[in-house]
């Protein structure tokens, strides 16, 4: 696996890491956030290297599922684009409207809070 893959599973663990199987959290723990290789995470677990391979499979595979139904890493991405390109416009347009930054400001923390 790529590191763009690895990424783009990791941005999928983190929004729906939470739906999977407590075993299935474990292990893509260990392979993707601590890099054990499925011999490391076998033997700290004591289960077998195949129930390791099973496990972190299925585990991705769910992940791509959610995402494929539910697009909240794609939904994510698309807006931190537009936040990104309202702050570049107000930044060249409107540099010194303070309220106008302070609102926006406000706006982008409301929707991390939620």
């Amino acid at each position: 696996m790529n590191f763009e893959e690895k990424n783009r599973i990791n941005g999928l663990f983190g929004f729906y890491g939470e739906l999977l199987t407590t075993k299935q959290q474990d292990y893509l723990r260990y392979y993707f956030e601590d890099d054990y290789s499925i011999v490391e995470i076998a033997e700290a677990e004591f289960v077998s290297r195949q129930a390791v391979s099973d496990n972190i499979r299925r585990g991705i595979d769910q992940l791509v599922k959610y995402e494929h139904v539910l697009h909240l890493q794609r939904n994510f991405e698309a807006r931190s684009a537009i936040e990104k390109q309202v702050q570049a416009y107000i930044d060249l347009h409107y540099r010194d409207d303070e309220t106008l930054k302070q609102l926006v400001s406000q706006l982008l923390a409301h929707e991390i809070e939620d």
